[in-house]
């Protein structure tokens, strides 16, 4: 919907959804048509009442930059693309499909795309591989992400369907968080439980995780397992409700199945037994359990750290479990949810965009299934094979059976399990197709044919969230230069495969040439036509939406079942008790507890865990571009027990080299107790364009996959780690000029260590680049940097001595304008805090190669923890000493928290910290 804001401005405002993580955030986009200037949040959405995260906040200044805006071929791999028209690429990508299909069949075709596509974008791609060209390897890196979630629900329940809401977490007085950090990763869902909580008497927050992570901290109980046994734990509170007397026997007798499997199972998951598995005090386990088991409503949120696991649709089932025997389903604030990492990727379940699915929540496998949707679509019959999913899929291109890949809106090189084997996959391949919105990614450097895409404020569409809510995205602006919703490129494709196929050898199909087949599956003239034809195909299905149309969406966002007649939504599932399964009652696991699938070693000593940050999301294709996510946490780090970290002789702050038996990464070591003895945690988010040698899938494991779900184990990998041997720093900082950034980035590859970031100051961004090396570097160097950072236009203090350290200071008007330092880095934050804040360096002019930071310039302000407000952390420790002793009493203070809320979690961990430290 359209609104007229000022006259003065002439701007107006539009209404969609945070292209983020699967909350579904509704946001208000001001705008003129031409360019978005301001992101807010909708106080009228259901999913956020107008709250955002930082990332939401920040959104504005990432839809201009950094874009892919006209087709880009490669004339050959390893030379720079060039630009084509979109006649030439579509041609060009339908000839290379058509003659794969002829000389290798169309199953050596396949389609890697993203739970970021809308639900038209998914809809057509899915329909394009398995209608038309009639290959189910089709894919979606949900499946690094949700794919053990839809697993443990259909065993469980009978339906990839999520019984609850996000009211659930206002009405239950029990919420357990496992394996996840909503705190960090869905900091607006945090809200509402912090919401809930400020409430007399709130929820008892239980969250088990190995990391004291921000939402561990401040939870009424941290359970701080061992990585990968949570199975062991949820085994072990039921085997204590079934002692205590805690389970619903009625609600076992008349609704479920399996109680004696599971019973006899969890009879050896001893309170002891379960302690010493997961490496927690048994008091811990009984507390959880008593908590659960005196509930009147309880609800569980969960993620990665359940369903990247190679048992994770055994840990879903498990954490299931604990509904199922203790009748906490079904009703306000009792269900399992598992919560969405991506903003469609429910909508891309629905539409059946994965290898073993077909729209309607149905299945490639079952005959009945596969009838329904061929009659729905017009065609003789699909193929009844599901196809490969993400890792065997690249896998099959390594080895030559799958010839051609077209991947749209995700970049795998960074995403995906043990990087080095998707970069072969990609080199061994016929033909790449990368369909993106940015560029470059990490994944666009292996592309034959580059295709323009437009984001998410420059096309309508719709998105279903985490509670089963359907909204729409309206077009703001329009697209930049050629860039197509992705919907219409695929419908181009599909009409150009169709006459491209007619030209070859593939037989035709039931009187009509593959043109006109084309043609007539997919004659879309809008997305709206899209829209339309997938909801016939939810027509008796449990996510029957027959009921929708666009006059209801636009009104408000409408969760789903809606069939044809409905008035509403329906908020919660199974609210009777029936459940989709063909007896109407829900499945009780009785699976036993695995370990992690690579065990330690005395080689590979320590568990890595892999995560996200709170500011950055996926691989920084898109938050990459804001300078100010980057100022929580500019670089990736290791975070180690200071205990380990004594034993290995590593300081807070030093280069540390982790290796898995897979590769190695070179990062900067974070000396906290967040992680316990014998874990370390790397963020998940950095790839080669910010990242020298840093990126976290080097080191984990293609290989061990969930036997039900194939989602990878990226939450696990055993690992060695030491100190690295690169004892010559360096740091260059630059306000960001033309050409600069681009310049820097081209020089990561030839680093030992390079960590690569931008910042916002009052007169700009600055680009900080992070480097080291293992000897003393060259003079060479020390030019070289000078010359490709323009260190020389302006006035230059320099310094330099015959250890080798070299020093330069570019100042313009008496600000600073640019750093270099070889060799000695240590005054390095003082200097970029006179960047950032544009200072008068005149008095400081001396001091700025000098050996160490003058004692009247104070402190460094570090990092960012409020990005709202650019409070730092050492501002709120000031605050906290100073007297505020609260979270409302710091944000008084110092203005921290007061905004977003984002960073409440951190502040009230310093408000812990600052408490407990000696006076």
């Amino acid at each position: 919907m359209m609104i007229q804001v000022t006259p003065e401005t002439g701007r107006r405002e539009t209404r969609s959804v945070c292209p983020y993580c699967g909350t579904g955030c509704g946001v208000i986009l001001e705008h003129d048509d031409e360019h978005v200037f301001a992101v807010r949040g909708d106080p009228h959405h259901p999913a956020n009442f107008g709250a955002l995260c930082t990332k939401g906040r920040a959104l504005a200044a990432t839809i201009d930059k950094e874009r892919l805006t006209s087709p880009l071929r490669r004339a050959r791999r390893g030379v720079p693309p060039e630009r084509v028209s979109w006649d030439t690429a579509i041609g060009e990508a339908a000839a290379r499909f058509a003659a794969v299909i002829a000389e290798h069949g169309p199953e050596a075709c396949a389609f890697y795309v993203s739970g970021q596509l809308s639900t038209e974008d998914y809809y057509v791609v899915n329909k394009l591989a398995k209608g038309l060209i009639g290959t189910n390897h089709i894919d979606t890196n949900s499946r690094l992400c949700m794919a053990s979630a839809v697993s443990g629900y259909k065993a469980s329940l009978g339906q990839d369907s999520v019984p609850g809401c996000y009211e659930d977490l206002e009405h239950a007085d029990v919420i357990l968080v496992a394996g996840a950090n909503p705190a960090f990763a869905h900091p607006v869902l945090f809200r509402r439980i912090e919401a809930a909580r400020a409430r007399k008497p709130g929820p008892f927050l239980i969250t088990v995780d190995p990391r004291r992570t921000a939402t561990a901290s401040g939870s009424d109980l941290h359970v701080a397992l061992s990585p990968g046994t949570d199975v062991a734990f949820f085994h072990g509170i039921v085997h204590i409700l079934l002692r205590d007397g805690r389970v619903d026997r009625r609600f076992i007798r008349e609704h479920t199945e399996g109680f004696e499997a599971l019973r006899d199972l969890v009879y050896d998951y001893a309170p002891r037994r379960v302690a010493d598995l997961c490496g927690i005090p048994v008091e811990v386990l009984e507390e959880a359990a008593a908590v659960w088991g005196r509930a009147r409503a309880a609800t569980s949120l969960w993620c990665q750290g359940l369903n990247q696991s190679s048992h994770g649709t055994d840990k879903n089932r498990a954490l299931i479990n604990l509904h199922l025997v203790t009748g906490q389903i079904g009703r306000p604030g009792a269900g399992p949810f598992s919560l969405t990492g991506q903003p469609n990727a429910m909508g891309g379940r629905e539409v059946g965009g994965m290898p073993q699915l077909l729209p309607g929540h149905r299945e490639v496998a079952n005959d009945a299934h596969r009838a329904e949707v061929a009659a729905l679509w017009g065609i003789p019959a699909l193929n009844s094979t599901p196809g490969l999913t993400a890792v065997p899929l690249f896998s099959a291109l390594a080895e030559g059976r799958i010839k051609a890949l077209w991947i749209a809106c995700t970049n795998p090189v960074v995403s995906l399990p043990e990087t080095r084997l998707v970069e072969a996959a990609l080199v061994a391949a016929s033909f790449v197709v990368v369909q993106e919105a940015f560029h470059p990614t990490e994944t666009a450097a292996f592309a034959d044919l580059l295709l323009p895409a437009a984001s998410f404020a420059e096309r309508d569409a719709v998105v279903t969230n985490s509670e089963r809510r359907i909204s729409l995205l309206r077009q703001a602006v329009q697209p930049p230069g050629e860039a197509l919703p992705d919907w219409r490129i695929f419908r181009d494709f599909a009409h150009a495969l169709g006459s491209a196929l007619d030209a070859t050898p593939v037989a035709q199909v039931a009187g009509e040439t593959h043109a006109q087949r084309a043609r007539r599956l997919f004659a879309f003239p809008t997305h709206r036509d899209v829209f339309d034809e997938y909801k016939t195909c939810t027509a008796g299905r449990d996510l029957d939406i027959t009921g929708l149309d666009w006059e209801r969406l636009e009104a408000a966002p409408r969760q789903w079942p809606y069939p044809r007649g409905a008035s509403d939504g329906q908020a919660r599932l199974y609210t009777d008790h029936v459940f989709a399964t063909p007896n109407g009652r829900a499945r009780l696991a009785a699976v036993g507890y695995q370990p992690v699938a690579e065990a330690v070693s005395a080689a590979y000593p320590w568990h890595l865990t892999t995560g996200r940050l709170r500011d950055q999301w996926h691989t920084m294709s898109r938050t990459g571009l804001n300078a100010g996510l980057f100022a929580h946490a500019p670089e990736a780090l290791l975070s180690i027990h200071p205990r380990d970290a004594a034993g290995l002789g590593i300081g807070d702050g030093d280069l540390v080299t982790v290796e898995s038996r897979r590769g190695a990464a070179t990062v900067r070591a974070r000396a906290h107790e967040e992680v316990a003895p014998g874990t370390v945690f790397l963020p998940m988010h950095f790839g080669a364009r910010f990242s020298a040698h840093g990126a976290a899938n080097t080191l984990t494991d293609a290989s061990a996959r969930d036997p039900v779900s194939n989602q990878p184990e990226l939450k696990h990998a055993a690992v060695a780690v030491r100190k690295a041997a690169l004892p010559w720093p360096g740091l260059v900082m630059r306000r960001l000029e033309p050409g600069l950034w681009e310049a820097a980035r081209a020089l990561l590859p030839e680093l030992p260590y390079g960590a690569l970031a931008r910042h916002d100051s009052l007169l700009g961004e600055v680009l900080v680049l992070r480097l080291a090396f293992a000897e003393r570097p060259h003079e060479e160097w020390a030019r070289r940097l000078a010359t490709l950072f323009a260190l020389h236009d302006g006035e230059v203090v320099g310094y330099q001595d015959s250890r080798g350290v070299s020093k330069q200071a570019l100042v313009r008007n008496d600000r600073l304008y640019g750093v270099c330092l070889l060799g000695d880095d240590s005054t390095g934050a003082w200097l970029l805090d006179l960047l950032l804040a544009g200072a008068d360096v005149g008095a400081w002019r001396h001091h700025l190669v000098a050996p160490a930071v003058p004692a009247a310039a104070g402190l460094p302000r570090g990092r960012l923890v409020c990005q709202c407000r650019a409070v730092s952390e050492e501002d709120i420790r000031q605050s906290i000493k100073a007297g505020a002793l609260s979270v409302a009493a710091v944000g008084v203070r110092c203005g921290a928290g007061t905004e977003c809320g984002s960073c409440r979690p951190e502040i009230a961990a310093l408000l812990r910290e600052v408490s407990t430290q000696p006076a």
